[in-house]
Formats: structure tokens, C-alpha cells, sequence
């Protein structure tokens, strides 16, 4: 039986202008292959309402789940909230229950409650709200899109929530080969050898080492006793 599927929205102007790398992709895709998921897609999209609410509804339409990152703080800008509301056809408004954790937060902290940091309790009708135990604002899930914060450390600490709910298959395991032969030399053997072993996913990637050409080739399943035998068979094919 196949993995659940998952694809993740990464949005903001400061990711496409490269003012900002994002980390948040990485850490998702290592997490989701741990718990046999399997990420599928990840697109970036910049601080554009209507861009937003149609990639969500497209991602949502497509995978069983949908991961976002980035556009819930208390700026202007930040209005994913909003988009993913509109996405499902549901009413945002502030909510008690967002708006408590912000008061108890700010008012630990000496600091005021004002309107910018409330936009940060706006969430959803339906939603359900995801832990922050970093910063507090909370992220949420409405349907099965899971709407998190874009700093790195609050996302993953809101990954970690998240996971836990989620049901997943077989972990994806891999084994590598390193073969010091250019992919010219082995792009035909190895063709050959992705269509014996079909149900797996065979990657090669080049590299250059002291002016030598080789191809690290990667092996990709979930039953450890077929990767064993694809690996065997492999070698055979590049005994070096």
C-alpha cells in the first residue's frame, strides 16, 4: 500500500527575492521520510493573496496533506490566515482561545497586547489550534492543511506537534553507491537496471573529485529485504 502524500507552501517575498533561505523545506522532507510520508511537491509563493488561496486549494485537492510556512505573524503583510480561509469558504475572526495564550505571553513579558500582535490570534472557523511552545502564536489546521509559522525554530517546534497526529506508512529507506565513472558511462546500465528494480527510486548524482568524474547512485524503497537485493544487483552491475 502506498504512503500517504504530503506537499508543503512555502510563502513570502523574502524567499523568492533571496533575501532569506529557506531551511523550513529541508527539515519537513527529513521528518515526513521518517515517518513514511512521502513529500511530493513543495511550491513558493510570494505574498499575494489570490496566489496563495489557489495553491492551497490546488495542494489540498492533490495530497493528503499540505504543510505551510511563513505569513502568520502580526504584520500587514502577513495574510495567509486570511487565504486559507478563504480556500475552505470559512469565517476568521480572533479567537478566545488564540487570544488567551497571547494575553498570558505578553502580559508575562511586560508587554501590551496591541492590534498588530492580536492579528496573530485571527484564526479560522473549524480550526483546530497547533502548539507553539517557542513564541507562543499559535499556528492552526483546518481540514488537513496545517498552517505554521516561516521562523525556522517555531516551525519545527510546530512540526513536532503536528506529526504525532498524523498517520504514516513504511519509513523510506536508502543506500547509496558511489561508482567513479561518469554518468556518460553509466547512464545505459543503469537504465536497464531502474527498470529490473521499477518499483524503487534510482537517482544518480555527478560529482568531480580531484579532476575524476564519478555518480553517487542512490537507492530508494521501503522493504529492506528488496533495497538488500537491489543493492546486490547493483554492485554486480558496478563491481568498482
Amino acid at each position: 500500500m502506498p504512503n500517504p502524500t504530503a506537499a508543503m507552501l512555502v510563502i513570502g517575498d523574502e524567499i523568492l527575492s533571496g533575501r532569506t533561505r529557506d531551511a523550513n523545506m529541508h527539515h519537513l522532507a527529513g521528518e515526513l521520510t521518517q515517518a513514511g510520508i512521502d513529500l511530493k511537491e513543495v511550491r513558493v509563493v510570494s505574498d499575494d493573496a489570490p496566489a496563495i488561496t489557489a495553491a492551497v486549494k490546488a495542494l489540498a485537492d492533490t495530497y493528503d496533506t499540505v504543510f505551510t510556512s511563513g505569513g502568520i505573524g502580526p504584520t500587514h503583510d502577513d495574510i495567509t490566515a486570511d487565504c486559507i480561509a478563504a480556500a475552505f469558504g470559512a469565517a476568521i475572526d480572533i479567537r478566545d482561545d488564540a487570544r488567551v495564550l497571547l494575553q498570558a505571553h505578553y502580559d508575562r513579558n511586560g508587554q501590551e497586547l496591541n492590534a498588530a500582535r492580536l492579528r496573530m490570534a485571527r484564526i479560522p472557523d473549524g480550526a483546530t489550534l497547533i502548539d507553539n511552545p517557542v513564541s507562543v502564536a499559535p499556528g492552526f489546521t483546518l481540514g488537513h492543511v496545517h498552517v505554521m509559522a516561516g521562523v525556522p525554530s517555531v516551525f519545527r517546534a510546530m512540526v513536532a506537534s503536528v506529526l504525532p497526529t498524523l498517520t504514516g506508512g513504511a519509513p523510506l529507506l536508502s543506500r547509496t553507491l558511489r561508482v567513479m565513472r561518469g554518468e556518460g558511462d553509466i547512464a545505459e546500465p543503469l537504465g536497464t537496471f531502474a527498470t529490473e528494480f521499477a518499483d524503487l527510486s534510482v537517482g544518480s548524482y555527478p560529482f568531480q573529485k580531484d579532476g575524476i568524474y564519478g555518480s553517487s547512485i542512490v537507492l530508494r524503497a521501503n522493504d529492506p529485504a528488496r533495497l538488500d537485493s537491489a543493492m546486490t544487483a547493483l554492485q554486480q552491475i558496478f563491481p568498482e
